[in-house]
């Protein structure tokens, strides 16, 4: 008798199902890894997810890259307009399908695809002719897509890459190209107008054909009063809402942050740290001050605010504007290296003390000098013999900086500056020198001010960082500070000080709030810096031409200076720092005059605060027992009278270079 059962070993039967196996497989193989294989246009937002600014994908598209979710009016009105079924069926609606090929055969010509909105995402990943092979492929590849993905997913990939006419792609871009905000806050109004626009964006344009698009919207919006997703309210709401008129250009703020992303992000959507409406302000801010500034040919500026608590960039100008047209506006001054002037003065202040090297009052000498041909000069063109430390970073006094940079050693600043982060010194420092304190170096204001922060997230006892652009941004293990707190203290103490640019004794204001700030002229007066800190912000500002070329006028305190302040008042006030604990400042008695620890012969003296090295400074060398007559008109030598006659007597002596010019601001 006949076995009724096939036999399952037959060549023909191991066939079928060895071509079964590579269907199945194919169908499963059969959708690409990345279902959209497109450039997408650079997209900056700021900390709250505000536009700043895009730049256009490589194809000249205004495509921005894909987010997870469609918004959730713009999916509403889609799935209305489009696929009313799309969260029943499985990427393939046959009654759809069967609908438009009876329609199609009526007409004698393609009227309707049927196609589902899985169906047309793929269509559009693939961007083929529309054909009755290609609606096959579409099918296959739709019931995959719709294994891979879930709805809400392929809703999130048809709303990023469907046409909006013209060169805008995607619901992203085109709410902020015809709307001017982002596709989230879209009324029922808008959302409907993009819904119905994927449809037919050639013959349906927002310049032409107006009154049958904006039939098309309202029909949709009937339909959404009639399912009761929106009520009548909303309704009439909507349908009192005109068409936008012409596309809107994007947003343009913080344009050389924005082109710098680009560059180093391409196609990319990055998250920044910046405060778009603090940006906003201070660039409008910045432009009164430009036009200003222009009147004496002073033609570029830039401006960064950091929070000194997280370390992150909160508001970034690159520069007054960014016009192609204007030469030298494109140029992002935050990130170029430029001559320091005096802006380092605080940094050499601070590694002396620290070190031990002075004291905050030390005198320190003011008299003509010459190294080696290198001949510094005040920028008033005096001397006054001797001047305290703190009174020479607080009046940035050139000649006694040159000093004491050469007590303290030129290369050991130069490792200092690297530690405390400055990436431009890149020349070993013989090829500086003592003109390294004066503008001989160059820096950025990124740099300098990521110092300044540095500096004031020590005194608070916060760990390092870099300053930080992005919100994702990843930050390694901190490396030590090149500062001590206390170090950093005496530092902001003598630079709070400094007169400010205003008509006014500021300390007797309340609402004023203590800044420690200081300023920079590089030589030729080609750059004016000025940087300020306090516990919460730190700020950087920098005027000039960014082609080099100097102007009489562009004095750091004049220009940029003013500038610095105007951007504090814009800010939150914040209290002084607290005086450092653990040890970071211990109590010495020093002389009142000279500033070094009480010597044997010193009449005068104070408990001032100074770093534990500075216990191992010398006492005051200027304070000595001397021999007089009788009547104290002379001085002699012990040996020169009768025993008993010489009277002793403690006198403040210079040497004689540092005493001639002393005596003239100090006639006691």
């Amino acid at each position: 008798m006949r076995n009724p059962l096939p036999d399952w070993n037959t060549k023909q039967v191991r066939a079928i199902r060895y071509g079964v196996a590579l269907l199945l497989l194919a169908y499963l193989l059969c959708l690409p890894r990345r279902l959209f294989d497109v450039p997408y246009a650079t997209v900056v937002t700021d900390r709250h997810g505000e536009l700043l600014g895009a730049r256009i994908a490589a194809d000249g598209q205004w495509r921005f890259p894909p987010t997870d979710t469609a918004p959730d009016k713009f999916a509403r009105c889609l799935v209305a307009f489009e696929d009313r079924y799309f969260y029943l069926h499985n990427g393939i609606n046959p009654v759809a399908i069967l609908r438009a090929f009876v329609q199609n055969v009526r007409a004698g010509h393609i009227v309707s695809g049927g196609s589902t909105i899985t169906m047309q995402t793929i269509r559009l990943s693939r961007g083929e002719r529309r054909t009755v092979g290609e609606k096959l492929i579409e099918i296959i590849l739709a019931s995959r897509l719709e294994c891979r993905y879930s709805k809400r997913e392929i809703l999130a990939l048809y709303a990023a890459h469907a046409p909006f006419g013209g060169n805008v792609v995607g619901v992203e871009a085109a709410a902020w190209r015809y709307f001017g905000h982002a596709s989230a806050e879209l009324s029922w109004a808008e959302a409907a107008t993009l819904a119905v626009l994927p449809n037919a964006p050639s013959m349906i344009h927002l310049s032409r054909n107006r009154e049958a698009l904006l039939r098309k919207r309202n029909r949709l919006l009937r339909d959404l009063r009639r399912r009761g997703v929106i009520d009548d309210t909303d309704y009439e709401l909507a349908l009192g809402e005109a068409l936008p008129a012409e596309p809107l250009p994007l947003p343009g703020v913080a344009p050389h942050l924005v082109a710098d992303f680009c560059r180093t992000h391409p196609g990319e959507r990055i998250v920044s740290t910046i405060d778009k409406g603090m940006q906003t302000q201070v660039e409008r801010l910045m432009a009164q001050w430009h036009a200003e500034f222009l009147q004496q040919d002073i033609r570029d500026m830039a401006a960064i605010i950091v929070d000194v608590r997280t370390a992150r960039v909160l508001v970034y100008c690159g520069n007054t504007r960014f016009d192609e047209h204007q030469p030298g506006s494109q140029v992002d001054i935050i990130r170029a290296p430029r001559s320091t002037g005096s802006i380092l003065k605080p940094l050499l202040y601070c590694a002396a003390l620290q070190d031990g090297d002075i004291l905050p009052r030390t005198l320190l000498p003011d008299i003509p000098i010459n190294v080696n041909g290198f001949a510094p000069q005040n920028f008033n063109l005096q001397f006054e013999g001797a001047v305290p430390a703190s009174e020479v970073i607080a009046r940035s006094l050139n000649v006694p900086s040159v000093v004491l940079l050469r007590r303290y050693g030129v290369p050991k600043f130069h490792d200092y500056l690297r530690r405390a982060g400055f990436t431009t010194l890149t020349r070993p420092a013989s090829h500086y020198g003592l003109s390294l304190i004066l503008g001989g170096a160059e820096a950025t204001l990124w740099d300098v001010t990521a110092a300044y922060v540095d500096m004031a997230r020590c005194l608070r006892d916060l760990p390092r960082s870099p300053l930080i652009l992005t919100a994702d941004e990843k930050v390694g293990k901190a490396s030590p500070y090149a500062f001590t707190p206390g170090a950093v203290w005496l530092t902001f103490q003598a630079i709070k000080e400094v007169n400010r640019p205003e008509d006014i004794d500021w300390r007797t204001i309340p609402s004023m709030q203590t800044i420690a700030w200081k300023t920079g002229t590089s030589y030729g007066f080609r750059d004016a810096w000025a940087v300020g800190v306090t516990p919460r912000y730190a700020v950087g500002v920098w005027v000039g031409n960014a082609s080099g070329e100097g102007r009489p006028g562009l004095v750091g305190a004049r220009t940029a200076g003013p500038v610095l302040f105007d951007l504090f008042n814009l800010l939150p006030s914040a209290a002084w720092f607290e005086m450092p604990g653990n040890g970071a400042l211990v109590d010495a008695e020093v002389c009142r005059r000279s500033g070094c620890l009480k010597g044997r012969f010193c009449d005068e003296s104070d408990v001032v605060s100074v770093c534990p090295n500075g216990l191992r400074t010398e006492p005051c060398p200027y304070h000595v027992r001397v021999n007089l007559t009788p009547d104290g008109r002379y001085r002699v030598y012990e040996n020169c009278l009768s025993e008993g006659s010489a009277v002793p007597a403690d006198w403040f002596v210079l040497p004689p270079a540092w005493e001639w010019y002393y005596r003239r601001g100090h006639p006691e």
